[in-house]
């Protein structure tokens, strides 16, 4: 993702949270608050308009849900990485999210810094994860490991799961940077894909299977 400010929409049906985000965003130097909606419809109806980078969108609506929407975002000229936000940690509400191609999960309430980390995880192209989200994928990905992966690899596969960079992974398990990416290239080979978040798909229809 681009290193310029980037441009956020926000998707909540709840007005209360409506002064809270705009707040949040009158702090942070690096993202721009370009529209605040109550409904899907109202979002996608703008969406060509605002032309966003970064969307934050509640799960449940009256009308289409967060996920439904999600699909739509998705076939975007150029689609916005979208962040789901919710009050419920339902581990089967999670994995929808992701299989749909969500970047990331919060739960409610979100404050002005657990915010701000998760849109610098998404524009370091990682997962936007609260603690008790990645608690649950963690213990995912512990209890179900895949035999054709190496240990290592299982290892790397666990951090994308949390959403890190090569960095963060590298840091982690005390090897290099490049090190990390040629693990990574093999785990593409083995699932036959090419980019980390159609590898993480796979994983998690694995998962869901």
């Amino acid at each position: 993702m681009n290193t310029t400010i980037l441009k956020v929409i926000v998707i909540d049906s709840d007005p209360k949270f409506h002064e809270s985000y705009n707040y949040f965003f009158s702090t942070y130097r690096d993202y721009r608050l370009v529209g605040i909606y109550r409904t899907v419809e109202d979002a996608l109806a703008n969406y060509e308009m605002v032309n966003p980078d970064i969307i934050l969108s509640e799960v449940n609506f009256l009308g289409l849900s967060g996920i439904e929407g999600l699909v739509e975002f998705q076939k975007a000229k150029d689609p916005a990485v979208v962040i789901m936000v919710s009050h419920e940690d339902d581990y089967e509400r999670i994995m929808d999210a992701f299989r749909y191609g969500a970047e990331g999960y919060l739960t409610k309430p979100i404050g002005k810094k657990r915010l701000r980390y998760a849109l610098k995880a998404v524009k370091d192209e990682g997962a936007a994860l609260s603690s008790d989200v990645a608690k649950k994928l963690i213990s995912m990905y512990r209890k179900k490991t895949y035999q054709f992966f190496s240990e290592r690899e299982n290892q790397i596969i666990e951090y994308l799961g949390k959403g890190a960079t090569y960095k963060v992974i590298a840091d982690k398990l005390y090897i290099t940077p490049s090190t990390v990416n040629f693990h990574i290239q093999n785990i593409y080979l083995k699932l036959d894909v090419n980019s980390k978040s159609k590898a993480l798909k796979k994983i998690r229809e694995m998962n869901a299977a």
